[in-house]
């Protein structure tokens, strides 16, 4: 399985580097088009609700836990998690 692989993705006018495995990008690809999304917006998304928790993840571990409660419909966190 292949490493990490970093980009670069725009989140409020700012370039955010952002290091997922192939397999997250392809699923978060795939999520931002069911939603209707550039995988920007998508990401964008993501970090809104994550810098509102307590002691906020990274992006990256955000992103991951995004796509794990989506793949297996868990509901999403709420800002006390």
């Amino acid at each position: 399985m292949p490493g990490p692989v970093k980009r670069s993705v725009m989140i409020a006018g700012h370039a955010t580097s952002i290091s997922l495995e192939p397999e997250f990008w392809e699923a978060l690809k795939a999520a931002a088009e069911a939603e209707g999304l550039p995988l920007s917006a998508l990401v964008a998304r993501i970090d809104s609700a994550r810098v509102e928790a307590p002691g906020p993840p990274n992006l990256a571990s955000a992103i991951r836990v995004w796509l794990f409660r989506r793949r297996d419909d868990y509901p999403p966190p709420t800002a006390a998690e």
